[in-house]
Parts: C-alpha cells; structure tokens; sequence
C-alpha cells in the first residue's frame, strides 16, 4: 500500500484474492505474515479487466425479471472467478447469457453476484441484473428480508427445533475456517439478540479469554428444524437470519451436528459425495424483486445428495 498499488485495506486484499500477490514467488492468502527480507512481486491491474464468458458452461435458470436471476448453482462450482483468466464458475456462464450482469456489482470479479455459495454447497443463487438491483438486494440481504431455507444432513439424532445464537471469527491459527466464539442453543419463541452480540461486529483483530482471533466476532443466528431421520442422520431445515462466512457449517458442528461430508468441521464421509462435497443445498429462496414482485423459488435437490441418502 506504501508503494501505491492499493489505495485501501479492501483495494489490497482484492489485489491478493485475486492472485496478483507474491511473496518469494508463491501466492499467499489473506492474513499470512510476511519477514523482512521476503521478496514481494505485485502483478498490475490490466487495463481492460473483465468477467470471461464461458457459452459452453450451462447453468440452470431458475427465474429472472428485468432486475434479478436465481440459478441452480452446481455443487464443486465456485460462484466466482479469483483471477480475470479463470471460466469455468457460475459468473462466467452467466456473463455469456446475460452480460449486464458483469457490471452490476461492486467488484469486476464478482459481477452482479448478491451472495455466495461455498464451493461444496448447491442450490439458489442470486445475481443482479443492474446495479441499482445490486444495491437493493443486498440491502434486503442485510436486514433479512430475504428468506433462505437449506436443507442439511447432520450426524446424529436431532429432534425439534432450535435456534443457534452464537458470535463467529475467523479461526486465529487457521485461515480456511471459522470458530463459534460462545455457543447458545434455545427454543426459536425465546431467542433474544444481546445488546453486546450486536456491538460486536467490527473488522479489527480482538482477544477474547487470551485467544487473538483474526476479526472481532460478527453476530450470527440460524434456526435449525428436524425434518426426518436416515440411519445415524438427520435432514434437517436450515434457515440462517444473518449471512457469514461458513455459518451454517459452523454452527451446527458447534452444537455436536456436523454437516456430513462436511471434513473441515467434523463432518463424517459419506459415499456417494466427491471430495469436498458436502450435503448442505440452498433449496428455497422468498423475496421481494426490485420490480416490486413477490418471488418463492425452489430449487430442486441435487442428484448426488439424494443418492447418498438413498445409499443409507
């Protein structure tokens, strides 16, 4: 940054993520240290960055109007491209079919992207169309007024309903996970959100009982209902009322229910899933369009999922 190369914090982490940062001829991730003496190469921004579009990648539409589509996101797909030469994710197929979306958004990389899906995780998935819609979506994001039901599969026997309120940092050693900072299981009627869970949500190291976490902990709630039981696991219905990072993962490890094939945060294999597939699927998805329409989307279950449970 002291060299001009990025003008802010978010400026040089987007430089990182997308791999245009080196140090002694490797690429690191955000968050990794460097020591003196390490040589650190810096790629230019090219003049004329864009999202690839890739005709040849089909994704399923789900619905679209004048501001929004919803797709059918591939398990083991990423959302988005890290670098400007990368194809094969759901942006650069949708950028072939609708290329305003490339514009939509905030970042050249992202597109019109309004949320993600980890790599491991399918169903719906929200792209904007303009760049008011954008706004607008991740505003209705933001305050949850946008409804997103998943359907899971937990190890282990989980009966009725509850609702996981608990605060979630990046892990202070392990920069691919997250970590629940104080776990807290009740019934949904009872749920209340603490004045102290809310003042929690700044980006800035912090120490909690001697441990420095990588963020300050952001505030975090998912209800979890009992759906039906498969020899050893649970389906269940997953409904997060706030959007971080690894949430849904996270919090249902925490409280003794790994996601299966979910191997990051305890989840047993499960045959039928690939490596880093796990069973968790955005399946419906409610909210109100920017062109004022009432939209409920369902997106169907994946293949493999229902093939792995058919195997139990």
């Amino acid at each position: 940054m002291r060299l001009g190369r990025a003008g802010s914090r978010r400026a040089a982490v987007e430089l990182i993520s997308s791999g245009r940062v080196r140090v002694n001829g490797r690429h690191y991730r955000k968050g990794e240290v460097i020591a003196p003496g390490d040589r650190v190469e810096v790629t230019p921004t090219p003049a004329h960055d864009a999202l690839a579009p890739n005709p040849d990648f089909k994704i399923m539409i789900l619905f679209e109007d004048a501001a929004v589509i919803v797709v059918d996101k591939p398990a083991l797909t990423p959302c988005h491209p890290l670098r400007f030469d990368e194809r094969d994710t759901v942006m650069n197929a949708i950028v072939a079919a609708y290329p305003e979306t490339a514009l939509a958004g905030d970042k050249p990389l992202e597109g019109g992207l309004i949320h993600r899906l980890d790599n491991g995780t399918s169903g719906a998935l929200m792209i904007a169309r303009t760049h008011e819609a954008f706004i607008a979506m991740r505003e209705a994001l933001r305050i949850a007024r946008v409804t997103r039901h998943y359907r899971a599969l937990v190890s282990g026997r989980f009966e009725g309903r509850m609702e996981i309120a608990a605060p979630i940092a990046h892990h202070p050693k392990n920069p691919r996970k997250m970590v629940v900072i104080d776990s807290v299981s009740k019934p949904i009627r009872s749920a209340t959100v603490s004045s102290a869970t809310r003042d929690c949500a700044t980006d800035v190291p912090f120490a909690l009982s001697g441990v420095r976490y990588r963020s300050n902990p952001r505030p975090a709630f998912t209800q979890v209902e009992a759906l039906s039981y498969e020899d050893g696991f649970t389906v269940v219905q997953v409904t997060p009322r706030t959007g971080n990072r690894h949430q849904i993962r996270v919090h249902l490890s925490s409280v003794g229910f790994p996601i299966a094939g979910d191997e990051l945060y305890g989840g047993p294999a499960l045959a039928g899933l690939a490596p880093g597939r796990f069973w968790l699927h955005l399946r419906d998805l409610e909210f109100e369009s920017p062109t004022g329409a009432r939209v409920k989307v369902t997106a169907p279950l994946a293949p493999d999922l229902k093939d792995s449970v058919a195997r139990l």
